[in-house]
């Protein structure tokens, strides 16, 4: 692996297009106390399952691999200086010497496709949207999905006897995966011999999961709950591939406080104060804005479709995360215009997320509702509290990082991370008697879900992050005889809080409920705003001299 070159790729990744790898599930272990299900429940979790190739070789992963220093193959080998230094001179020299001189820029969206895709290898698919020979699950998680026969593996409570994993890889066409969950669900059965089987979908699980209902219906199905979901698009990979791009030094700066909260890094604090001082100082806004003033139109399209298809949108399974009022747009950005080399190349990729896009993505909603117009019991739990990843132009939305509350939670209505619903929509809502929907922050109106009585919403609980209480809450309502509602419970309320010290979930209130790590940096306005801005920059600066000091005479 070339080290230092996959850093500085990780980097450019990292705010463009490749987040999605961030979240891989952070489960807690199940141990509850309470009535097992009389169904047998098939879990499908979403990108986090690690995939490998023939000779048993870990294929790349963004977070494992270079955040994390890990990897189990070839990943964690040294290639020796020459190969550092050729492969960045092979990216730099056609963005100096064709694009900057000539204002050609395909030979540096070219070498930057072709860097790129050496560092991601075999974890990509083919032209037509297939797997490398040999590469997909371990060899252990093969024989499982073949037989469906493992289960009691050491966990307690609701896991004991109705824990059926669906193993799949994640990267492939959710159509052709569907149909593997058909095969599993009768194997299920066969098993266990029971009529009907509950699934608990999170993440690219809830496509599949999705997928499946709109071919196959619920007839087999006594329930199904979903968590995380993006089946109706994830902002941070719909837009950031549409020409929707954007950021700003706010968000970023959001962002990295709730990293460093939720332990995805922690930070030096001189390395902490830097940045802050360069997002308080308007460097990074004036780099950016730079960019978007010279470079950004002549590079958007090129420099996309190379990140895009040295990396994950090789993958069916992406694109149907792409929301339906940015696929058009998308296309263009990753393959070109119609008729363009680019689309004959991928021609068998483009079929198969043309297919998603006519047999499932128009009916999203339709399909969803069909659940329980079937009879099958159904649950949704939306999180947030925390800043979206700032590559897109949805980044004040509320969300759990990766998606935003108002796709998590199937239509919900609400207010972006600073504000809150105004009094006068309170006050109609009210008087429609519909006030028992809006959250206690004021954030969220649950009324205008599609589910709006069978969808919880939770705060402070993260997109990698699945909690026993969400997870026992989800069991409970999908395998109960009759559908249950937020109604029916004292514990869960619609609106919950979740202690991300003490693991712990509460009812939320309006004095529990602002868990924001950045609260107070609501931007000011006017001459106010301003001096608190060059207060804040001279604190900062002053602590970074102190910092600098203690460094240089330690």
């Amino acid at each position: 692996m070339k080290k230092v070159l996959s850093v500085m790729l990780a980097i450019l990744m990292l705010f463009s297009l490749c987040l999605p790898c961030f979240a891989a599930v952070k489960d807690e272990d199940v141990s509850v106390n309470a009535s097992k299900s009389q169904y047998p429940i098939i879990r499908i979790l979403g990108d986090g399952e690690p995939l490998y190739d023939a000779e048993g070789n870990r294929l790349f992963h963004l977070r494992t691999d270079l955040l994390e220093g890990g990897g189990d193959s070839a990943t964690a080998e040294e290639d020796d200086g020459d190969d550092i230094y050729d492969s960045l001179a092979n990216i730099l020299m056609p963005f100096l010497k064709e694009g900057l001189l000539f204002n050609n820029w395909e030979p540096y969206c070219d070498a930057l496709e072709e860097e790129i895709a050496d560092l991601t290898g075999n974890a990509r698919l083919d032209a037509n949207g297939n797997a490398p020979e040999g590469t997909g699950l371990s060899a252990e998680k093969r024989e499982y999905m073949a037989t469906a026969a493992t289960k009691n593996q050491g966990k307690k409570g609701y896991f004991a006897i109705n824990d059926y994993r669906f193993w799949y890889d994640w990267r492939l066409d959710p159509i052709e995966t569907a149909a593997k969950l058909h095969e599993y669900i009768q194997q299920v059965k066969a098993i266990t011999g029971k009529d009907k089987v509950c699934i608990l979908a999170s993440c690219v699980g809830t496509i599949v999961t999705t997928t499946y209902v709109g071919i196959y219906g619920v007839e087999d199905i006594h329930g199904i709950g979903y968590t995380g979901a993006i089946v109706k698009g994830a902002e941070i990979l719909s837009e950031a591939i549409s020409g929707k791009f954007d950021t700003d030094s706010e968000a970023i700066g959001r962002v990295l406080d709730d990293c460093d909260y939720l332990g995805f890094f922690n930070l030096d604090e001189f390395l902490d104060t830097t940045l802050d001082l360069a997002l308080q100082s308007g460097i990074i806004d004036s780099v950016v804005g730079t960019i978007r003033l010279t470079l950004y139109d002549k590079l958007v399209k090129g420099v996309t479709s190379a990140l895009a298809l040295s990396t994950f949108y090789t993958f069916p399974s992406y694109w149907a995360a792409i929301a339906e009022q940015d696929y058009e747009d998308a296309l263009v950005h990753v393959f070109g215009e119609e008729g363009s080399a680019k689309r004959t190349e991928y021609a068998g990729l483009i079929e198969k997320i043309e297919n998603y896009n006519t047999l499932i993505r128009p009916n999203i909603d339709d399909i969803l509702l069909s659940i329980g117009e079937g009879g099958a019991n159904f649950a949704a739990i939306a999180k947030y509290g925390f800043q979206m990843i700032p590559i897109c132009k949805s980044r004040e939305e509320l969300s759990d990082q990766y998606v935003s509350v108002k796709r998590a939670g199937f239509n919900a209505t609400t207010a972006n991370i600073y504000d809150t619903l105004s009094d006068d929509y309170i006050a109609q809502q009210t008087e429609k008697g519909l006030e028992r929907y809006i959250s206690p922050d004021k954030k969220i109106d649950a009324s205008t879900c599609l589910y709006p009585d069978s969808t919880w919403f939770v705060k402070n609980s993260s997109h990698s992050q699945y909690t026993k209480v969400e997870t026992k809450l989800l069991y409970d309502v999908i395998s109960a005889e009759t559908q249950l509602t937020v109604n029916d419970y004292y514990d869960y309320t619609q609106f919950m809080v979740y202690d991300y010290d003490t693991t712990e979930m509460h009812a939320m209130t309006e004095e529990n409920c602002n868990t924001e790590q950045w609260l107070e940096d609501k931007p000011v306005t006017g001459i106010k705003g301003l001096i608190q801005k060059i207060t804040n920059f001279f604190k900062t600066l002053i602590n970074w001299f102190k910092l600098a000091f203690e460094k240089l005479t330690a």
